[in-house]
């Protein structure tokens, strides 16, 4: 229900400002066209700058490459040495958009069937039990709902490790996976069940141990200091599942002050914090080489000990494997209708200027506040994350070419970026992969759990990156 508001809302706002943008500001006549049939690579608002206005900073830039940012906007040098200022589309528009929300559905088909083969071999071997036990005393009382080894357990500890490695690509199937079983004990089919929404809020919180894609663009964009944002996005990330697990626990009326739940948070801080103290004994080169080769090798010990296991318990491997893997494209393509109607609400949001109005709201309320101005600078990233994951390494990448990549505002934009996760389309693919209409208060409390995100990055920002 929250979520059909929600989507209805995106939708009417971003026609009234279109309308109103066609009808009071000049330039604009063909901005239906741009929501319709409009592509991210076009160029919109070009207008000619003179030269007195144009900042020495951006003029050296143009002096080594053709295209320097300028607040908002791009500039180049025109033909007849003239300056140029122009804005690209946010966003595809709605035509291509909804090409796009298939394109990535499909994309999902392969490697979610090769994780569902092996995570069918995991279960036929009794891996997916052996998980179950392990974790089964700290879920048990997080998931009260969920029966003693329920194989759910084992899908959601696979989702929740891929998710802590930063591996997106294994996250979804294991996390689709642990969504259907969870949806065998749901008694109200459309309806999200309580166990469903502590593990989705728990997901979407973005718990991430090796933000290795921020990383890599950082260094892509020649920081100085690429992995200094490790630490600050660990710390954030973390903040943001308390909070999460906090307000589901309250909402279900969950005694989170539990020994046992107690002793495994505080497992998991010493890890983090075991973590954090090896991390800053290494180089800029070895925490690179240290987060790819963790992430990748973890991947690789799942396969071998999912195999060794099924060689131990003599069943049919490559059977299991196809067995598992055919849900792959069945599941793929069930979510393709909800993922088409939010990309296409994002699409219209963004395209429409609902999205900039509001950023530049908010900036003017921070300097009638006496404010940091460099927070809203970055701010972009963290307001665009829970709505389009690509979405916010673009905003971060343009805050870092605008700011510098070891600016305030760069370390900000890139702690941001991996302080949560994207809320809408879990929303969408998650719960369209099961079926579920009434998402109750996820949607709430995800954002909820985002906001204390932001609130942690910009905290760690100041103790980290103050004097940038």
């Amino acid at each position: 229900m929250a979520l059909s508001r929600i989507w209805t809302a995106f939708i009417l706002l971003a026609l009234l400002a279109a309308s109103a943008k066609f009808l009071f500001e000049p330039g604009q006549e063909q901005i239906f066209s741009s929501l319709v049939t409009g592509k991210n690579t076009d160029t919109i608002a070009v207008r000619t700058v003179d030269a007195a206005l144009v900042p020495a900073t951006v003029q050296e830039q143009l002096q080594n490459q053709k295209l320097a940012v300028w607040g908002k906007e791009k500039v180049y040098i025109a033909a007849d040495s003239s300056f140029r200022a122009f804005k690209m589309q946010a966003a595809n528009g709605v035509f291509d958009t909804t090409k796009d929300a298939v394109t990535l559905c499909l994309g999902l088909i392969g490697i979610m069937a090769l994780f569902l083969g092996f995570m069918n071999i995991a279960d036929k071997a009794g891996g997916v039990r052996f998980l179950s036990r392990i974790i089964g005393p700290f879920f048990s009382r997080i998931f009260p709902e969920v029966p003693k080894n329920h194989p759910s357990m084992g899908h959601m500890v696979m989702n929740f490790s891929a998710n802590l490695l930063g591996l997106d690509n294994a996250a979804t199937p294991f996390g689709i996976k642990a969504m259907e079983s969870l949806q065998e004990l749901n008694m109200d089919k459309e309806k999200a069940s309580n166990s469903q929404l502590m593990f989705l809020c728990l997901h979407a919180s973005g718990l991430t141990l090796v933000p290795t894609a921020i990383i890599a663009d950082r260094v892509a964009l020649k920081s100085a200091h690429p992995t200094d944002i490790f630490i600050p996005c660990m710390i954030a990330t973390f903040m943001a599942t308390i909070a999460a697990l906090s307000i589901v626990a309250w909402k279900q009326r969950i005694r989170i002050f539990q020994t046992v739940i107690l002793l495994w948070v505080l497992g998991i801080s010493t890890v983090i914090a075991a973590l954090i103290l090896y991390v800053k004994t290494l180089d800029v080169q070895g925490v690179q080489f240290f987060s790819t080769n963790l992430s990748n090798g973890i991947i690789l010990l799942i396969f071998l000990l999912i195999l060794l296991g099924a060689i131990y318990k003599k069943i049919a491997i490559f059977d299991a494997f196809v067995d598992g893997a055919k849900g792959g494209f069945e599941t793929a393509i069930r979510i393709i209708p909800y993922l088409v109607g939010l990309l296409v609400a994002i699409s219209l949001l963004r395209n429409s200027g609902v999205f900039e109005f509001v950023m530049d709201g908010i900036k003017q309320l921070f300097i009638w506040a006496g404010g940091d101005t460099r927070i809203v600078d970055a701010l972009p990233t963290a307001i665009i994350k829970p709505l389009s994951g690509s979405g916010a390494r673009a905003m971060m990448i343009d805050t870092l070419n605008a700011n510098g990549p070891d600016s305030f505002a760069g370390n900000l934009a890139s702690v941001f970026r991996g302080s949560s996760d994207t809320t809408f389309y879990i929303i969408a693919v998650y719960f369209g992969a099961v079926g579920i209409k009434n998402t109750r208060y996820a949607v709430g409390t995800m954002l909820l759990a985002d906001l204390v995100g932001i609130i942690t990055s910009i905290l760690l920002a100041y103790l980290f990156f103050g004097g940038a």
